[in-house]
């Protein structure tokens, strides 16, 4: 695991909190119009169908819930940067827990439901400052919710590949939440300052060893739109297949972030 940046970008609690519910009804709001043929469908996540996807999505609430459940933390263990680089190691129990949880929920709206009325009681009562124990170590509740944010936007992105015309929306303050998260990653993954990622309207990093641009117009940039980058971060998409297709701007002589990317699977 790369060593995370200490000095980590911080997130409002009320918008990060804001966002979340938010992202999450954008989703509950489109799973009673899909069809069982669609809830069938196959999904770009490898052997998950529709259902199982949507039930993953509830996850990412309920881990909330279940994380309350276990004892505090003595102290933070963990930064947020952290928790990027955690996520790959429990996929087999995640991808079972999944299975199960779409076996045994036949009315996923239901459950989604019980899970965002679950969400909003947990955070009624848990300040922020509350710390779980995560996978990637102990993070405060407000840190979390910021990856919750990424879990449901990049999934919501997986839904509306899977199921042509849902068009899911996407909520400006998760999109920027988890756009910001994983162009810092990036920065950890691949420090140094001889490249600028621009991913307008949300983050602008510096990554990549070799002389640092210090004025001027950067020697090496690369520059793509929020949904692009998330894909690329998280392995949805190939670097050289955005290239090509013109998705991503890249120029200069380490402006070729192939070998960085994913941030996270």
């Amino acid at each position: 695991m790369p060593q995370a940046k200490k000095r980590a970008r911080s997130y409002d609690p009320a918008r990060t909190r804001a966002a979340v519910l938010a992202q999450f009804s954008n989703v509950r709001d489109a799973v009673p119009a899909l069809t069982p043929e669609q809830l069938a469908l196959p999904t770009r996540l490898s052997g998950w169908t529709v259902r199982e996807l949507v039930a993953h999505i509830g996850m990412a609430l309920t881990a909330v819930h279940r994380a309350l459940e276990l004892p505090e933390p003595a102290k933070a263990d963990a930064v947020l940067l952290d928790w990027p680089f955690g996520t790959s190691g429990n996929a087999t129990a995640i991808a079972d827990f999944t299975q199960r949880l779409a076996a045994g929920h036949a009315d996923l709206g239901a459950y989604l439901a019980d899970a965002d009325t679950g969400l909003r009681a947990l955070l009624a009562a848990h300040p922020g400052t509350r710390l779980l124990a995560t996978n990637a170590g102990a993070l405060s509740l407000d840190d979390y919710l910021v990856t919750r944010a990424v879990e449901l936007v990049v999934h919501t992105d997986d839904l509306n590949a899977a199921v042509p015309g849902l068009g899911i929306p996407y909520g400006r303050q998760a999109l920027a939440a988890c756009t910001r998260l994983l162009a810092d990653a990036l920065a950890v993954k691949a420090p140094g300052g001889s490249t600028e990622v621009r991913v307008p309207p949300y983050a602008v990093v510096q990554c990549v060893e070799g002389p640092r641009h210090t004025r001027g117009t950067p020697p090496n940039v690369v520059e793509t739109d929020p949904l692009t980058w998330i894909r690329l971060a998280t392995g949805r998409l190939a670097w050289q297949e955005a290239v090509a297709d013109a998705r991503v701007s890249a120029s200069g002589e380490r402006a070729d972030l192939g070998a960085y990317l994913p941030v996270m699977r």
